[in-house]
């Protein structure tokens, strides 16, 4: 794998979101990680960049939560196909996301052996 990703980062915790960023930047093929704090946030940045090859979305956020930003995402042609893994502590949400289109699920607290084995698998 030569491509050097770009990966929005989404949650409401500032503590998560440091920790996700670190795991993804030990990971030599990853470029940048971008950090949203919630989906409202996140989409501007998507809007706006069309380099972003991943995005991470936890689930229960305020303003926008990652199944409205899900939502948002899968209906507008110019970014559904961006893969998306979903990053929650609540296990009861997974259908759901998977149903609106997410590519992956993880279940907080995140291992970076899982995380960086999920982007492997998604990033051909």
């Amino acid at each position: 794998m030569a491509k050097e990703l770009i990966v929005l980062a989404v949650d409401d915790d500032m503590i998560n979101l440091k920790l996700l960023k670190s795991m993804l930047m030990k990971n030599e093929n990853i470029k940048e990680v971008i950090e949203a704090k919630n989906g409202a946030d996140a989409i501007g940045h998507i809007k706006a960049r069309s380099d972003i090859d991943l995005i991470l979305l936890d689930i229960i956020m305020p303003i926008m939560n990652g199944i409205e930003m899900l939502r948002v995402v899968r209906s507008d042609d110019n970014i559904r196909q961006v893969p998306i893994i979903v990053l929650t502590t609540d296990e009861t949400k997974k259908n759901e996301a998977l149903e609106l289109g997410a590519n992956g699920f993880l279940t907080k607290p995140i291992r970076s052996n899982e995380l960086m084995q999920k982007i492997d698998s998604m990033i051909v």
